[in-house]
Order: structure tokens, then sequence, then C-alpha cells
């Protein structure tokens, strides 16, 4: 009975939940370039402990501030639910395709526009709301709560790993609820059981000392060229990647695991309609796309910079060349392995002289379908959104590894952000039917933890 005086709560109390959203969302917090950390990091502390929750910032060296929050449970202590979430956001760039200011928290109809709307301020809120709704109305929580909120989270969380050694004790939990979680066209969430891993590096080559007239392209060596030619060498045109031993470690999925994927709907054309493209990378179909979105890892070109871009022409032959890559990994894979098997490759295809600069590895994390946890949140959300998709693991990439291999706890990743709400892009928005349901879904599975062995 409790319960449901807890979710009519969430009912009734919708429009605090927006008013504190939009308030975040006012608040810039571009890790990238360290645009509002601190003050935003405040404004979260503050937030929760408006919200009932006690509240304190980490900081450790010269890194973003971590914002601690912790409310005990007077009935059931020995049970403990970690929620984790970043308040840093993606740069608006390029601001002149935004509708309205990126930090305006506009409210147009069903949808709240803004930088952090959906990724990640969005999803945060929705547990700070679930957990306030439990104090307001039975004065306790059915476990012990706890909540991580990082600011490097966009730019590759880069010291999440220390803070969780320092404060491995402070953050000990039994379960780890994700940052995210995606709803897919037909509004059901996505339950996602890992995340895949990344290796991100930049490959360089300077051949000159300034750039020259093209004409002289017949005596200097064009640094552009060479790292085209070294960056045909590490895959094929289907994806598969060249790299010796680099599928070494991978294993193959199991039984349970394809049996997840084969039931996991994929509406191909509706995929492809909505990013404007004709057929798949290697012309896959079925279950072979699904298998490469949570099971394969990737290697591809972020961007490259050489030479003269600008309007007009310019005819310069550039001295130097850049190219920012990421590798998708999965389990098993080893980033700092990856790295070496990387160097070498390049070294043995005569690309010795190219730079390699790493800027951050991440290994893949995956929790067993059969752990009793999943079963809290899938009832949870079938509860709550009225269906659910399960899966395996996401095609994207966060710190989960170092959560679930220090804390030894179980990750899931569910919440409320609609698989095509424009994160990282112009125009983000969040959908406040979904932020209800995501919070009722928070209840649920807080009340389904503390109950379950």
């Amino acid at each position: 009975m409790s319960t449901k005086k807890v979710l009519q709560h969430v009912d009734k109390n919708m429009n605090m939940l927006i008013k504190d959203l939009c308030v975040l969302i006012r608040q810039p917090s571009v890790s990238a370039k360290n645009q509002g950390i601190k003050k935003c990091a405040s404004l979260v502390k503050n937030t929760l402990k408006k919200s009932g929750i006690n509240a304190e910032i980490l900081s450790m060296k010269d890194y973003s501030p971590i914002v601690y929050g912790e409310v005990k449970s007077k009935k059931n202590p020995n049970k403990t639910l970690l929620f984790y979430n970043h308040y840093d956001v993606q740069p608006v760039d390029p601001v002149e395709l935004w509708d309205e200011d990126p930090f305006s928290g506009k409210i147009k109809g069903n949808k709240i526009y803004g930088r952090g709307s959906s990724d990640d301020k969005g999803e945060l809120i929705t547990r700070i709301r679930a957990v306030t709704s439990f104090l307001k109305v039975t004065g306790d929580v059915p476990c012990n709560v706890k909540f991580v909120i990082e600011g490097e989270e966009e730019t590759g969380s880069a010291h999440i790993e220390e803070y969780l050694k320092k404060y491995r004790k402070k953050f000990s939990c039994d379960g780890v609820i994700w940052e995210f979680g995606h709803v897919d066209s037909k509004n059901r969430p996505i339950i996602d059981l890992g995340m895949k891993g990344l290796l991100y590096v930049e490959l360089s080559l300077r051949e000159s000392k300034m750039d020259a007239h093209s004409s002289l392209a017949v005596l200097i060596k064009n640094p552009a060229w060479r790292l085209v030619e070294a960056l045909k060498t590490l895959r094929d045109s289907s994806g598969k990647i060249l790299i010796k031993d680099w599928y070494k470690e991978v294993q193959p999925l199991a039984k349970s695991d394809i049996k997840i994927l084969k039931s996991f709907p994929f509406d191909e054309k509706e995929f492809k309609k909505e990013y404007g493209i004709k057929k798949f990378l290697g012309n896959k179909t079925g279950l072979e796309v699904k298998k490469s979105l949570v099971a394969e890892p990737t290697c591809n070109i972020a961007g490259i910079v050489s030479g003269y871009y600008g309007e007009g022409a310019k005819t310069v032959l550039p001295a130097e060349a850049r190219v920012k890559i990421d590798f998708r990994l999965v389990p098993k894979m080893n980033p700092k392995k990856q790295a070496m098997r990387l160097k070498r490759h390049l070294v043995e295809k005569g690309f010795g002289d190219i730079e390699i600069k790493i800027y951050h590895g991440e290994a893949a994390a995956r929790t067993n379908p059969k752990h009793a946890f999943v079963s809290d949140v899938t009832d949870a959300a079938r509860r709550s959104f009225g269906k659910y998709l399960l899966s395996i693991s996401s095609a994207g990439t966060g710190p989960m590894h170092a959560f679930t291999n220090i804390l030894k706890a179980p990750a899931i990743a569910i919440g409320s952000t609609h698989v095509f709400s424009r994160i990282h892009s112009p125009n983000e928005f969040t959908r406040i039917d979904l932020l209800k349901k995501a919070t009722k879904c928070m209840c649920l599975i807080l009340d389904n933890f503390a109950r379950s062995n």
C-alpha cells in the first residue's frame, strides 16, 4: 500500500520534478571546456539536500568534483542501491543549429529542451524524485540509497576509477543503477546489462616545419596521404579490424545471450530512415545487425584534420595531419593491451614515424542475465512502462567496468532517454511522460531490490 501511495506522490508532484530539472539545465556544465563545472556540482548538492538526501562534494587533486548523496534506511540498513549519474554535459556546438538557447530549459508541450535535458540531468532528477517520494510518503527508504554523480563522464570519466578506489568503502553497495537508459520508438524501455569498452587515440604526423605551396608536392611528403595509407591498414571495408590479435580475447556469445538477442526487436527500416542511410556496413541484416551493435569491436574515425578547408580554394601542402580514432571494445579486451597491439601494428606496417597519443581506455562490462537484480529491474519496468526490452549490452561506452570491478556489484542501465532525443546534438530534449514513468520505475526498483534475496 505504501508503494502505491509513493507512486501517487510522483503523479501529483511532477511540477516539482520539471522545475528542478529546468534549474539544472539552465546551469551550463560543459566538462570539455571546464564551463560551470563547480557551480553545477554545488547546485546538484543543494538539490539533493533540498530533497532530503544527505549530500557532500568530494574532491581529488584538480579533478572535477563528485557529488555524493546518501540516505540510510531505518528498516533495511543491510542492503544498498547506488545510483550513478553525471552532471556534466556535451558542448552545444554548432550553436546556430539550436532553435532555442541550449541552456534555456524551454518547455514545449510534452518536451523539455536543452543540453543535458536527457543526458544526464533528466535521468538524475528521476532518481532524486523517486527517493524524495519515499521520504515524503513513508519517512524512510526501502533500502540504503547512495548517489555518485560525476563531472567528467562526457570527457571519458578519466578519474572515476581513482575516486572509486579512494572511496571504495563509502561507495560500497549491492547493486548499481546506471546513469541512463534508452526508450525505443514504441515507448519500451531498453534494459542494458552491460556496456562496451573504449580505446580513444590520436595519430599524428608532421613532415615539414611549415605548410608549403602545393606545387612542391613532387618533393615534399604530404602527411595527410601518409596518414590515409596508415588508416587503410587498420580495417577493411566491411568493418573487420585488421590489427594482429585484435580479437584474440573476444569470447563467443553464450546461448542465453543469443536467445535474448533474437527476441530483441530492431526496426532496420526505421533506423535507416532516421539516419538517412540505405544499407548497413557490410550489408548486415537480421541477427548480424544486433550482434554487431552489442558484441562486436569497432574501429571508427572520429575526425581528421589537415591543411585548408575554408571557403574557396587554397593550394597548400600541409605540414601536419592528425586523426582521432575510437575503438569500441567487448568483454575480455584490455584497453592497454589493445593500445600496444595498435602501436606494434603501425611499426610492422612501416608507419613507426606516426605518433600515437592515448586519450583514455575503458574495459567493457556485462551483468549475468540470471542475476536476481535483473528480475528486480525488469519487473519494475513492466509495471511502470507496461513493457520492456532486455539487451545484453549497450552499443555505447561508460565506466561501468570500474564500478563492477572495484565495488563488486552488478550494474544495470535503465532510464527515460528516448532513442531519438538528440543527445550530443542540437535541440536535445526529454519527454515529460517518460520522466514520470522512469521516476515510478526507480521507486519500484528500490522496493523490489529491498525485498529480494
